[in-house]
């Protein structure tokens, strides 16, 4: 019988298995760089966000070379005993690469990294699970949005949308109003997917997307130092799991089962 012409269903999460080619490649150019650079940093993330990852990137590219992903081949890389490990000292970095973690591998001066990492916090806004930190009270009349400066109330098509989140609203004039105050959060709360996508479309940044550097590899001697960074909350450490490259971040993935920046 001829083959059916019915459409077929394709899911388009569906990703192909690494070859064992492509990961020998990924594992190689993590090797070059810890032989290339004079320190390698292990760093964890909070707050994951793509977009300022992506800029962390841009604002190091000349300076360092940055690998963020699958830590299993990382630590392969880099060898996770003393008789595996690809130069002295990296077995101790091998061990820690579980979670949001990273490498970073650059020349710059210890105390350089420090102090920039130290001032590199973007604000974003919270996800489902955040904890909020400050109490959030909508005052009663138009309900604000604090993308523009000054705020402008919600267009009218919105009411709807601001209804099914939880808000007594009504329509004044065209306006999605509240007709008493409405308390969106209250600060050490849990936010729930409603809260959150509330806060997002006010206006509300809550969160801040951060690296925090845990540990440092020197070349030269094999001497690690561990980092006496802050330390980050749970719900910090899990806001990127559900993160999806961007997409000119794919093909990078793709290619080596990890994001290399």
């Amino acid at each position: 019988m001829p083959k059916s012409k019915r459409a077929k269903v394709v899911s388009l999460t569906k990703v192909s298995k690494q070859t064992r080619e492509q990961k020998g490649s990924f594992i190689s150019e993590v090797q070059e760089n810890a032989d290339k650079w004079k320190y390698c940093w292990l760093f964890e993330v909070g707050n994951m966000r793509n977009t300022h990852l992506k800029t962390v990137r841009k604002l190091w590219k000349d300076t360092a070379r940055i690998f963020f992903g699958r830590c299993g081949m990382m630590a392969k890389a880099l060898g996770s005993t003393p008789e595996e490990e690809h130069k002295p000292g990296l077995h101790q970095i091998a061990t820690q690469l579980k979670g949001q973690v990273g490498l970073m591998f650059t020349d710059t001066e210890p105390d350089e990294v420090k102090a920039w990492f130290a001032d590199f916090r973007q604000p974003d806004f919270a996800r489902s699970g955040n904890v909020a930190t400050r109490d959030i009270v909508l005052p009663a009349g138009p309900i604000m949005q604090h993308h523009a400066d000054p705020p402008e109330p919600f267009p009218h098509n919105e009411e709807p949308q601001l209804r099914k989140l939880g808000l007594s609203t009504s329509l004044v004039r065209g306006v999605p109003t509240l007709t008493a105050p409405h308390t969106l959060c209250k600060k050490g709360k849990p936010l729930t997917s409603e809260q959150a996508q509330l806060l997002k479309l006010i206006g509300e940044r809550m969160v801040e997307f951060k690296v925090v550097l845990r540990a440092k590899w020197v070349a030269a001697t094999g001497e690690v130092t561990m980092e006496e960074g802050e330390t980050l909350a749970p719900e910090e450490k899990m806001a990127g799991s559900e993160e999806t490259p961007a997409e000119d971040d794919v093909d990078e993935m793709s290619e080596c089962d990890s994001c290399v920046i």
